[in-house]
């Protein structure tokens, strides 16, 4: 049964992760994707350097991709999406805690799950909107559909930003997806083929039946959701169908 769909265009798209620093480097990887490794910090620039300095690693990823995506635009609504958010600042908070230790202010009010997107707006001195989402594996998808229902509420543009890092070792035994550190942005506008990509998104209720024992083992070497649509975006392929829980989310690509 379906249940939805919208339609945008992509007019502009940046990314960033360690190792992953051109628009060349992130095609070839689309064309043969593999686990990206490396703890390297994006350098940010064009944030001020006492606040660039508050961020962490993940969030300097997103604040990169966000920068280089936007190129200066001001007042656009943003929606930041990730699925475990500021995982390792939190968890360092909750450990200090567990011993005794003060807590930092300045860290706990930088472990919220809006954190970047917070920095993004003061930086930039930008009143426009921000939203932070995080819904599991189809926190994607639920991105782009607040992100197109702000643009159906009257915003010209809408900034999407999908980022997310490695987990703490203390999460490690849970972990149901290769983890890896990455950040992608796309600034989005009403579906128009002189935009740029247009780019579907439909969902229908998917009755399945519980994952068996293989494809539980085989979830822990995928890709993370956020990699698995950059590379269909990146590769221009016509369709990406993923089925999460209950839900079949079609993804197409019209131009």
């Amino acid at each position: 049964m379906k249940l939805g769909g919208v339609r945008f265009s992509v007019v502009s798209d940046a990314a960033w992760a360690p190792g992953l620093d051109t628009a060349a480097a992130w095609r070839a990887w689309a064309d043969n994707p593999y686990v990206i490794r490396g703890d390297g910090e994006a350098a940010v620039a064009r944030m001020p350097a006492m606040l660039r300095r508050r961020a962490g690693s993940m969030g300097k990823m997103a604040l990169e991709a966000a920068y280089r995506c936007l190129d200066g635009r001001i007042d656009v609504p943003t929606v930041f999406c990730s699925r475990h958010g500021e995982c390792v600042r939190s968890t360092e908070l909750l450990t200090d805690l567990a011993q005794g230790q003060p807590l930092s202010p300045t860290s706990f009010s930088l472990s919220v799950h809006n954190a970047a997107a917070g920095l993004f707006s003061i930086a930039r001195q930008d009143h426009a909107s921000h939203t932070a989402v995080a819904a599991g594996h189809s926190g994607v998808e639920h991105a782009v559909i607040e992100a197109c229902g702000l643009l159906a509420d009257g915003a010209a543009e809408v900034l999407l930003v999908v980022y997310d890092g490695m987990l703490p070792e203390v999460f490690h035994e849970f972990q149901d997806c290769q983890e890896q550190p990455f950040a992608w942005a796309w600034l989005m506008q009403e579906a128009s083929a002189e935009s740029g990509a247009v780019i579907s998104l439909s969902w229908d209720s998917q009755a399945g039946d519980e994952p068996s024992a293989m494809q539980q083992e085989l979830s822990s070497c995928r890709q993370p959701d956020g990699l698995e649509v950059l590379a269909f975006y990146l590769r221009q392929d016509p369709e990406l169908i993923r089925t999460i829980d209950a839900r079949r989310w079609c993804w197409g690509r019209l131009v």
